[in-house]
C-alpha cells in the first residue's frame, strides 16, 4: 500500500511491517498506540522503525491511519480504569494491607 508520512511517500505492507518489529520492545504506551503481532507499540516509535525518521517529523495521526489502512488494530490514549461502586473500598483495603496508612474497609 502507498501512503504519504511526513511528506515523503512509502511503500507498505503488513509483512513488512510485521518484519520492521519483529525484535523491537515496545516503549510505554501514553498516547495513541497499535497492535502488532501480540505486543502494543506507540504510534510516533512505529513510525520511526518503518520510516527512519525523526518523531518530530511526522504526526501519530498520519501512523495511525497507515497503519488501520494496513489491517493493524489501533488505540487511541489509554483512559483512566472504570472504577465500579466497591472498587474504591477495594482500593484502600489493598493499600492498608499493603502497608498504606489507611484504614482497612470491614
Amino acid at each position: 500500500m502507498r501512503c504519504v508520512i511526513a511528506r515523503y511517500p512509502f511503500e507498505l505492507t503488513k509483512t513488512g511491517v510485521l518484519d520492521s518489529m519483529k525484535g523491537v520492545r515496545p516503549e510505554l504506551v501514553t498516547g495513541e498506540s497499535v497492535t502488532i503481532g501480540r505486543r502494543r507499540y506507540p504510534v510516533t516509535q512505529v513510525g520511526r522503525v518503518i520510516t527512519r525518521q525523526d518523531p518530530r517529523d511526522f504526526t501519530a495521526r498520519e501512523v495511525s491511519r497507515a497503519m488501520a489502512r494496513l489491517g493493524f488494530t489501533c488505540h487511541d490514549r489509554p483512559g483512566k480504569a472504570p472504577v465500579d461502586e466497591s472498587g474504591p473500598a477495594l482500593l484502600r483495603t489493598a493499600s492498608a494491607l499493603l502497608g498504606g496508612t489507611g484504614p482497612v474497609a470491614a
